[in-house]
């Protein structure tokens, strides 16, 4: 998250105005889905990034990349973005905004990686073993990651589960190395 002060600035003042409007979880389903748009497109981050390119133009893209499909509170938010030459930071914006989101409403964002996707029973049970341990609602993003060979990663909270192959097998690789499976004489 670059520019965390200036993301959290914009981010405040958003989630301000949107609880006074009523429309706070509306904004944050539109910043999921900026947040994903901009980590998906990286081509969409170079072109905000561009100084040089002149604000208008940037306004046509972000119109018509968001346009309709997000209310007017976080339009507004977009177009005051990007008149400011922040549009660099719009990912990041959303992203605290969501944060700012899930802490007033007690909820935490957990992140399951696995390397085939997870079975809509499998995730159910992660939230709910996530929100026996925390007291929280868990908010569950499903990662499909091929590096995982097998097993799992969960993170939540500043906690980390790591059930990987990989893991285990450095683990063992390390015990191995201690030497301590050998009789010493």
């Amino acid at each position: 998250m670059k520019n965390y002060k200036i993301n959290t600035s914009y981010a405040k003042a958003l989630l301000l105005l949107a609880e006074e409007r009523g429309v706070a979880d509306r904004v944050a389903d539109d910043m999921r889905l900026i947040e994903q748009t901009m980590r998906d497109n990286r081509q969409l981050a170079v072109l905000f990034g561009n100084p040089t390119l002149p604000y208008a133009r940037k306004e046509r893209v972000v119109e018509a990349l968001f346009g309709e499909r997000v209310c007017e509170e976080s339009r507004l938010l977009i177009r005051f973005v990007v008149k400011r030459n922040r549009s660099v930071n719009l990912g990041g914006i959303a992203e605290a905004y969501l944060h700012l989101y899930r802490e007033s409403r007690g909820i935490v964002l957990a992140e399951l990686r696995t390397y085939q996707p997870a079975s809509d029973e499998a995730q159910q049970q992660v939230a709910q073993k996530v929100s026996a341990y925390t007291g929280k609602q868990v908010e569950l993003r499903s990662i499909t990651d091929p590096r995982v060979l097998g097993g799992f990663k969960l993170e939540f909270d500043h906690n980390m589960y790591d059930a990987r192959l990989r893991t285990k097998l450095r683990k063992l690789r390390i015990a191995f190395a201690k030497n301590e499976y050998e009789k010493k004489i």
